[in-house]
């Protein structure tokens, strides 16, 4: 068996929502909004896309600070997307604003949030394929 394969379960709970289950056993519930059929309990499936995103470039920007040992003192990312009208509903741009907050070295911390989108974000190269990704960084103390 391919160990690089990688494995997911989603199972329906009732109404709208299910539960995903990744290969490790760590779970995430999605739900839909009401208008669209669901109890908007927890995080719509599309939206769970834009979560992923920030999560894969979150987890990149950190360890690279790290390996620099740049100092900081926190990280949060907002991003923003707008979907198509029609069906499938999937992005027509989505954007990524990183807030970096008591970065002791700006340039380098914006080499590490540009290799994350060029090089490492898994989940941006893939959007990238649809939609058109862009990012801005906001350096906050």
């Amino acid at each position: 068996m391919n160990t690089s394969v990688k494995r997911a379960q989603v199972k329906w709970v009732d109404g709208l929502k299910f539960v995903g289950t990744d290969h490790g056993g760590h779970s995430i519930v999605m739900d839909t909004p009401v208008k669209s059929g669901g109890d908007d309990s927890a995080v719509a499936p599309g939206e769970l896309v834009l979560v992923s995103l920030g999560g894969c470039t979150g987890v990149d920007v950190v360890s690279i600070l790290k390996r620099m040992r740049v100092p900081f003192r926190d990280v949060k990312i907002d991003i923003e997307a707008e979907p198509v009208e029609t069906h499938p509903k999937i992005y027509k741009w989505i954007k990524i604003i990183y807030r970096l907050f008591g970065v002791a070295d700006k340039s380098k911390a914006e080499k590490a949030v540009k290799l994350s989108q060029d090089k490492y974000c898994s989940v941006a190269a893939m959007l990238s394929k649809s939609a058109e990704v862009r990012y801005e960084i906001n350096f906050e103390d």
